[in-house]
Parts: C-alpha cells; sequence; structure tokens
C-alpha cells in the first residue's frame, strides 16, 4: 500500500527561506547557513549562574513542510542535524570548537507540525573529549528523540 503522499511543498516559501538564508547568513556560530534556512532560535541558559555543569542550550523553530519526508513527518535525518548543531554550539560557548567523534540518535515519536525546542546539555566536561545529550521535543513538549555525542574539542583557530 503506498502512503506516500504527492503534494509539493510551497514553492514560495521554499524560495523566500532560501534567499533569506542566503542574505543573512555568516558562516559562524549561529548564523551560519543551515541555521538560517532552518530559522533556528538559539537560547543559551544558565551560563555564568549556576555553573558549568548546568550550562544548555534551547533551539527553537518551526516545522515546515519541505522540512518533512514523503511520509508526512519531520525528517529524521533534519532532527539529528538540529541536534548535533545544539550539541556543538553548546560545546562552543562552554569550551570551545570542537568537533564529532561519535553520535547515537533515538526517535521515539514523529513530529508533523508545530514549533519544536531541541534542549542540549553535557553529561561529562573534559578538557580534550567531552560527551553531551541533546533532546527534541514537539510542540506539546513530548519527548520524540534524543541523542548522546562524543565530542573532540579543537584548537580555538584550526585554520
Amino acid at each position: 500500500m503506498d502512503i506516500v503522499k504527492s503534494k509539493r511543498i510551497d514553492e514560495t516559501t521554499a524560495r523566500e527561506k532560501f534567499e533569506t538564508a542566503l542574505k543573512e547568513h555568516e558562516q559562524i556560530f549561529e548564523h551560519f547557513f543551515i541555521a538560517k534556512f532552518l530559522g533556528l532560535n538559539f537560547e543559551y541558559l544558565n551560563f555564568n549562574n549556576d555553573g558549568p555543569d548546568n550550562e544548555m542550550l534551547n533551539i527553537s523553530f518551526d516545522v515546515n513542510s519541505m522540512f518533512l519526508n514523503p511520509q508526512g513527518t519531520l525528517h529524521g535525518g533534519l532532527i539529528a542535524t538540529v541536534m548535533d548543531i545544539s550539541m556543538g554550539h553548546l560545546l562552543n560557548k562552554s569550551a570551545g570548537p570542537g568537533a564529532t567523534i561519535e553520535m547515537k540518535t533515538q526517535y521515539i515519536r514523529s513530529i508533523v507540525q508545530g514549533k519544536t525546542n531541541c534542549r542540549a546539555k553535557f553529561i561529562k566536561k573534559g578538557r580534550s573529549i567531552n560527551f553531551l545529550e541533546s533532546r527534541f521535543f514537539n510542540e506539546d513538549n513530548e519527548l520524540c528523540a534524543f541523542a548522546t555525542s562524543t565530542w573532540k574539542l579543537l584548537k580555538k583557530n584550526p585554520l
């Protein structure tokens, strides 16, 4: 049985999002092209207040039809990408830039529409290796996916 619907995305909205991202992006944290294209909003929590063990990052964005897979749900690769971004940005803000060594993603429920939230936090901080987790929630604040990852800190200016 074919469950794929043959709908097309709204081309005007897709072009507008692409053009806006093209005009507004800078290849720096929070402002790089993918973040602008997806419409990611970054909110750092508990920095300089409760100590580094409580530092977190919340990323929110609205689901758009062009982010859906053929089954009509938010694409899992996009969910994994946003969780990776959340952990990488949190690491950069707290300790400096890093590279993902490995990441395990688990999906719990589908997302079809609405505002999503992705929350990253540290599991364990190290001098060169860090362990982080990210949790992805739908508009009803239900857990939809989570990821754990290992990161290696990079030199401050790798170029």
